[in-house]
């Protein structure tokens, strides 16, 4: 009997996934997500669906949310200090030139349902809504203005943040947890 040689190759080593667990290396396999769900197939694709689309607009623009909820709150404590009307003013629209000139490309570049989800996540951070914003900043008239642009559009800039009665507010909340969990509050992120 003829001893056969076998030959060796790249491809004769399959590499699988593992994991050490109590001492012994286990070889695992990633599966998808799995809903469980009362929903019918149908309603429950259609809410997958209108979850990640949610989850994607607030992993779009939560990080202008946060830029926006510090530059807000900085601008209220640096005019604290500030009394004169005309000092106030100028130090507004310096800031506002500045945000224009880092902010106005991405911004619109954002979707409609973006520039809502946006304006709910400003007013997580900052305790106010948008048109209260706008109206402390630049004047009732522009607020009511932009107020106007907005509700032709389908939205409103005095959307409230309330996670007790908005479903929509606590799947937001949830998704900024998320997030702040794997990201801004990683101890290991590389700033």
């Amino acid at each position: 009997m003829k001893e056969q040689r076998k030959k060796w190759g790249p491809n004769d080593t399959i590499l699988v996934p593992a994991i050490f667990y109590q001492n012994e290396i286990v070889n695992y396999k990633e599966e998808p997500m799995v809903w469980i769900s009362k929903l019918s197939p149908d309603k429950l694709a259609k809410f997958i669906e209108e979850w990640t689309r949610l989850r994607n607009a607030v992993y779009v623009v939560y990080p202008y949310a946060r830029i926006a909820g510090a530059t807000i709150n900085d601008i209220n404590k640096n005019l604290v200090n500030v009394s004169a009307k005309k000092e106030r003013k100028s130090y507004i629209k310096t800031r506002e030139k500045e945000l224009k000139r880092e902010f106005s490309d991405p911004l619109s570049n954002l979707s409609v349902y973006q520039g809502k989800i946006l304006m709910k996540l400003i007013n997580r951070q900052t305790g106010n809504s948008c048109y209260e914003i706008i109206k402390e900043y630049k004047g009732g008239l522009n607020a009511r203005f932009y107020q106007t642009v907005a509700w032709f559009v389908g939205g409103s800039l005095k959307q409230d943040w309330d996670l007790k009665e908005n479903k929509l507010d606590r799947q937001i909340e949830n998704i900024v947890k998320e997030i702040d969990g794997t990201w801004y509050n990683n101890p290991y992120r590389r700033e």
